[in-house]
């Protein structure tokens, strides 16, 4: 009988020593999966934040862009796009242009490939060294008919302040 008690004792024992080895790995594994989720917060914090900054710098970058719509192809190839942009701001507004001196950084069609199928012309993407001189061009757009040549054109009417007023910043088409 006694050994039969130590046996189960033994037993016992080694039950209560698995079963504390068990609690243990648990707790071990809990701990690695609590850090884990931590650190699944932290890269989705950062991640966020990255979008959120390289968004500024796409911003940052295309606030400063005119997006000129309705220019015919062969216009630009002849002159330039800058140079056909700073005439149709003299023949469209020539008080505007005297008083501030438009500063052109760079001057594109949009996008660079011609699409077939589409029967627009590609739109002509100026980038200005100023903001405030494209919110100046906007305004006295919004004001009046724009035309190069008797052609009706289009610029781009969303500005800034109405992006954020509606909080659309994000979804430039700039």
């Amino acid at each position: 009988m006694k050994n039969t008690v130590e046996e189960i004792k033994k037993n016992l024992d080694a039950l209560n020593s698995r079963a504390d080895n068990m609690e243990d790995r648990i707790s071990d594994l809990e701990d690695r999966n609590i850090e884990m989720l931590q650190a699944e917060e932290e890269r989705e914090l950062r991640l966020r934040r990255n979008e959120e900054t390289l968004r500024e710098l796409s911003d940052s970058i295309r606030r400063c862009n005119v997006r000129m719509i309705g220019v015919p192809e062969a216009e630009e190839k002849e002159k330039g796009a800058e140079s056909l942009f700073k005439e149709i701001m003299a023949e469209n507004f020539p008080i505007l242009g005297r008083e501030m001196e438009l500063h052109v950084t760079q001057a594109k069609r949009s996008p660079n490939f011609i699409n077939a199928r589409r029967p627009t012309p590609r739109h002509i993407v100026v980038k200005l060294a100023k903001v405030n001189h494209k919110e100046k061009i906007l305004r006295a757009a919004r004001q009046k008919k724009i035309t190069y040549k008797g052609t009706p054109l289009g610029y781009q009417q969303i500005s800034q302040q109405k992006l954020k007023s509606e909080g659309m910043e994000d979804n430039t088409p700039s």
